[in-house]
């Protein structure tokens, strides 16, 4: 996937193409993420759209639920999306900083003979 160390480290134009890919993925996982959220709130605790939206978005953000769940069902859903949301907010800032800590790394440890 990245340049090896006996390659040329990517131009900028293609190093910001790694970038746009890297935030689309991102942002697609993102998506699919509160999409899920939303509709396990309003299946299992018969949330409206936009309580089930709220509470999606601020357990993908690192904050918590608004509202508390009440039902054995909704409580069983909302500990595990609380777990994969967790889970999710490690995978999108791994995948939007990995590509420049690898253009740092890979600077330090080009084997060109142009330096």
């Amino acid at each position: 996937m990245y340049e090896a160390r006996h390659n040329r480290p990517l131009t900028r134009a293609a190093f910001m193409g790694r970038l746009a890919r890297h935030a689309a993925a991102a942002f697609g996982l993102m998506i699919l993420s509160l999409g899920i959220g939303m509709a396990g709130y309003e299946h299992f605790e018969n949330l409206e759209w936009r309580d089930a939206f709220l509470n999606a978005a601020m357990l993908l953000g690192g904050m918590g639920p608004v509202n508390a769940p009440v039902t054995p069902a909704g409580k069983l859903f909302a500990g595990c999306y609380a777990l994969y949301a967790g889970l999710v907010f490690l995978i999108v800032a791994a995948l939007l900083l990995a590509p420049a800590i690898h253009r740092i790394l890979h600077h330090f440890h080009w084997e060109g003979k142009d330096r």
